[in-house]
């Protein structure tokens, strides 16, 4: 049987980290994953995980400077040491929060630099934060993020993300597939689920157009759903859509929740 997490800023953006999981436990989910756990000291929000029960699935590293629009710091140059600062701190809560992924996001490229130099600084960061996490069992994740969303992201498409992950070459460098961000740059889902189905980690989910919940756009999420039954597909899938028009409506389309 399929497992979804919920995608705790997606869901309840309105509500803080600690109210998010609490409305995920309340709408029924038994894990979650969040973009940034950090607001929040460790200590506290395993308890809120613990006392409900709840798995958490995914958090990213820190992405440097948010609000000055860097979406990671993997790509940046002259970042070494907020690069490996970033890990330490991941480290640090994946260990007390029971979580075995982090996404290492890439980060977008706004500086003048040929793209192979870009390309060799993330796979060697990859291949450090593989590293650093292989010595707490942690898997580090490399996630495509379409450009139409995010401009300027250095890894935009799945098979841009499985050439990195397999210069790395660390058998806890993992893909973090999100179709959604696959349909709006490659399409081919399921050939792609067929033929990368080892290097994938976790997968994320929202409907196009407008990232809604599965059944309000394109994509054949039933069919989808039974090939990855097929392949036996064991981990998470989170729920990173904009729900519309609550979030409880927004769950109708789950297996068992009709």
């Amino acid at each position: 049987m399929l497992k979804f997490s919920a995608n705790l800023g997606f869901l309840y953006p309105e509500l803080p980290l600690l109210e998010e999981i609490a409305a995920a436990a309340a709408a029924g989910f038994k894990g979650v994953e969040v973009m940034f756990p950090y607001p929040e000291p460790p200590e506290k929000v395993a308890e809120a995980l613990s006392a409900r029960s709840l798995t958490l699935a995914l958090f990213n590293a820190l992405p440097g400077n948010w609000a000055a629009g860097e979406r990671g710091l993997a790509v940046l140059p002259g970042r070494d040491q907020d690069f490996r600062a970033s890990l330490d701190k991941a480290v640090e809560y994946a260990v007390a929060l029971g979580c075995p992924r982090v996404n290492v996001m890439a980060g977008v490229k706004n500086f003048d630099e040929p793209r192979e130099k870009t390309l060799d600084r993330l796979v060697d960061r990859l291949g450090q934060a593989a590293d650093v996490f292989a010595k707490h069992n942690l898997n580090a994740l490399l996630e495509h993020i379409n450009p139409y969303d995010m401009p300027g992201y250095f890894v935009s498409t799945p098979k841009e993300a499985i050439a990195v992950l397999e210069r790395v070459k660390r058998p806890n460098a993992k893909l973090q597939y999100d179709i959604y961000h696959a349909q709006r740059t490659s399409g081919e889902l399921t050939a792609f689920l067929r033929d990368h189905f080892s290097q994938i980690e976790h997968i994320q989910i929202a409907d196009n157009p407008g990232r809604n919940q599965p059944g309000t756009g394109e994509i054949n999420y039933p069919f989808i759903f039974c090939e990855l039954e097929r392949l036996g597909y064991q981990g998470w899938i989170g729920l990173e859509y904009k729900p519309t028009p609550s979030a409880a409506g927004s769950f109708a389309w789950m297996p068992g929740r009709r």
